[in-house]
């Protein structure tokens, strides 16, 4: 694919596509084309996703399928795309969760058929636009393009109290973002201020290494990271999400998922590279909030009967574990939140979209009216199963490898926290036994006053289910692939941090044990151990090397 804009063609045929079907006259003329165009649109990005994760390097540490050109020379603004190992998994998510969203929202789309395919496609436009941008106004673009359409989304489509969960929404992503934006412009102007010769760019490429005082690149890399930690969301920053979830439509919630994934990423593409010794000071702090988060989120979620907002409590507390991950600095643990943020995608949406049909066939989303439902519909039930087993962690399915990677890596810098964070995973495991439960065991309980109820799954909504059941699958049985794309970047990533931190005394040899560091003395002994005739000898060794 070298020299073909597979980038520039995934970000931008879903918006032309998009003003195309805001263009199409009449109801009628816009169902019979609009829902099929937006549908072909995403299947086609899709296969470009795809040939594009197929042809990624195992183990590559630079920039892929890159693209360049000058967007706005006099102020130093780049139109610059390309994806490595930390964003080419997502944004080969992003064209399958889009295409997914398309076939279940179908039926939807009979309304309004023109707003809601633009408003979809636009999305999926926005979040890989995003995830490819290497110059931070172009990024900047990008990220607040993404409000947009999700913002409408839930203000025209969403539940009776849409007007004010999409105003909060949006009103808590701009201040993180107008915060982040003053930061981009300080660091432009650092960049051409204090670098010789340099004139003013927002290239990622030319920002990293910009000279800054340890304070002030402290400050910077808070601006940032508020704005991805709304996002993410991360606790206590997070009460938009359920709000947001709840109201928006439920079968445009499997590409939603994927705004939170692009504040993750964030923090590995930006706030690492650029801030390197901040990051390494003040992440290890933020992972006291990630595990916050997952606690808090599970145990809300666990009290909850609308089965909306328990998966919507039980995405903050697993987007806890992919912060916990990326805040470990850990080669193990930010790996496995790369990973966790597909397996996110994956497992969440396709529990949204299950909850959608259950309720769509029942009538209600209370699980205090639902119940014994396997009988009648046996395979959404198994599809139900499936989703509900990855997201609780059940081995051999996805969910189990993220977060044992994360827990493993931030075992070795975050001890407490990972072993706090453990308890996580148990409580997810008692609210989603509960959800999955309630609704299908038992005996068959439906809302008084139902009337006449569908069949089991259509052949559309089996489609727009399997492929996030193979992906479960393959990436808990074999997910090596997937982990070889992301292995080279993530260490480039975390070399910086290395790099960025406190070098030891010239008299000072330092032994590792994991990734901890332990100093010696002259003498050759730990200065709060020497009489510990392990820890002797292995600093002996090390002065003699």
């Amino acid at each position: 694919m070298g020299g073909f804009p597979v980038l520039t063609i995934l970000i931008f045929l879903p918006v032309v596509a998009a003003l195309v079907c805001l263009a199409v006259p009449g109801d009628e003329a816009a169902r019979a084309i609009v829902r099929p165009l937006a549908l072909a649109v995403t299947v086609v990005t899709l296969i470009l996703g795809a040939l594009m994760l197929a042809n990624f390097p195992g183990g590559a540490t630079g920039l892929r399928y890159e693209e360049q050109a000058a967007w706005i020379p006099q102020l130093g603004v780049s139109y610059h795309l390309g994806v490595d190992g930390l964003s080419v998994l997502l944004v080969a998510l992003t064209p399958l969760l889009a295409t997914v969203a398309v076939l279940a929202s179908w039926d939807a789309m009979a309304e309004r058929p023109r707003l809601f395919a633009a408003f979809i496609l636009l999305l999926e436009g926005a979040v890989i636009g995003a995830l490819c941008a290497l110059d931070l106004i172009l990024y900047f673009v990008f990220w607040e393009a993404m409000l947009v359409p999700l913002y409408l989304l839930i203000g025209a489509f969403g539940g009776p109290r849409r007007g004010a969960a999409a105003l909060k929404f949006f009103i808590y992503t701009s201040v993180g973002s107008l915060l982040m934006f003053l930061a981009i412009l300080t660091l432009a102007f650092l960049h051409a201020d204090r670098v010789p010769g340099a004139s003013t760019s927002f290239a990622l490429s030319d920002l990293i290494g910009t000279p800054m005082s340890p304070a002030l690149q402290t400050w910077l890399f808070l601006a940032f990271a508020l704005a991805f930690a709304i996002k993410l969301p991360l606790f206590p920053l997070h009460s938009w999400l359920p709000d947001a979830y709840t109201q928006a439509p439920v079968t445009i919630l499997v590409l939603a998922t994927m705004l939170v994934k692009v504040g993750a990423y964030s923090f590995l593409r930006f706030a690492v590279p650029l801030f390197p010794r901040a990051a390494a000071d003040v992440m290890p702090i933020l992972g006291i909030l990630a595990v916050v988060g997952i606690i808090y989120g599970g145990w809300v979620a666990a009290r909850q009967r609308d089965m909306v907002r328990l998966l919507a409590y039980s995405s903050v507390a697993h987007l806890g574990f992919i912060a916990l991950g990326i805040f470990a600095l850990d080669q193990q643990s930010v790996q496995g939140s790369v990973l966790q943020m597909v397996n996110h995608g994956l497992s969440s949406g396709a529990l949204f979209l299950i909850a959608g049909m259950l309720a769509t066939r029942a009538g209600s989303y209370d699980l205090a009216h639902l119940g014994g439902l396997q009988r009648r519909w046996p395979i959404l039930f198994g599809f139900f199963m499936l989703a509900a087993f990855s997201s609780l962690g059940l081995p051999g399915l996805n969910g189990f490898v993220g977060e044992f990677l994360i827990l493993l890596g931030a075992f070795q810098t975050q001890r407490v926290m990972a072993i706090v964070a453990t308890f996580g995973v148990l409580i997810a495991a008692i609210y989603l036994l509960r959800l999955f439960g309630r609704s299908m065991h038992g005996p068959e309980r439906l809302p008084a006053g139902q009337g006449p109820l569908l069949g089991d799954l259509s052949l559309r909504e089996i489609l727009a289910l399997a492929p996030l059941a193979i992906m479960i699958v393959w990436l808990g049985v074999y997910p090596a692939p997937f982990l070889r794309r992301t292995e080279g970047a993530v260490r480039q990533t975390l070399a910086a941090v290395q790099a960025a931190r406190p070098a030891p005394a010239a008299d000072q040899p330092v032994i590792r044990r994991g990734a901890a560091p332990v100093a010696c003395d002259a003498a050759g002994a730990t200065p709060d151990s020497a009489a510990a005739a392990a820890r002797s000898e292995a600093c002996a060794s090390a002065l003699h090397r």
